[in-house]
């Protein structure tokens, strides 16, 4: 689940890039695209950086000690990752739910360790599982469940070119997965209308 740990390497990615544009017919000495390995570079080196992030890091001292022991869920996250089979983005909202065990994490922590696993080359299929898993492990949960809903530039921009199909992936551990009540009492709060808003 950890990345390689060492930051991306920003003159490599930019004569990958001046090659990519060679190989494609273009002229990276034309105005408009004297700066654009630069560019790529830079943006390519941010959208991977989740391979950087360390999750005991970033939760330290984020977990607190409470009596419990109802659901804790934080939906409608957004978030963008890289599909690691065509290096085009896919993007959307997960939802997290989780039942505690003496202990529940900071909420903004939940959205940053999205965060950290999206920002990877990635699959959607990964992506849940990784999140559920770390939070399962980290907080010691009685269950959790995660939900991804995703559209995918992959297959929008070409392949089938379907462009409002969305892709949705799940995972649930513990509770989430061996009670049925948990499950559906989990996955009908994230699908009611957000705060402020009518049903």
């Amino acid at each position: 689940m950890s990345g390689t740990g060492r930051p991306a390497d920003l003159g490599v990615l930019q004569a990958l890039v001046t090659e990519t544009l060679l190989a494609l017919g273009e002229n990276p000495g034309r105005n408009g695209l004297l700066k654009t390995p630069e560019r790529v570079a830079k943006a390519l080196a941010f959208m991977t950086q989740g391979y950087h992030r360390d999750i005991d890091q970033l939760l330290n001292g984020a977990l607190f000690p409470i009596e419990y022991d109802e659901m804790v869920i934080v939906k409608d996250i957004d978030f963008y990752s890289m599909c690691e089979h065509h290096l085009l983005p896919f993007y959307g909202k997960v939802h997290v739910g989780y039942l505690p065990n003496k202990k529940v994490v900071g909420l903004s922590k939940i959205p940053r360790i999205v965060d950290t696993f999206a920002r990877r080359l990635q699959v959607q299929e990964r992506l849940t599982v990784q999140i559920a898993e770390t939070l399962k492990t980290k907080l010691n949960a009685h269950g959790v469940g995660v939900v991804v809903e995703a559209r995918h530039l992959c297959m929008m921009m070409r392949g089938v070119e379907k462009q409002n199909t969305v892709a949705v992936s799940s995972s649930m551990l513990g509770a989430f997965r061996t009670q049925q009540q948990t499950r559906l009492e989990f996955l009908k709060l994230i699908r009611r209308s957000g705060v402020g808003t009518s049903d």
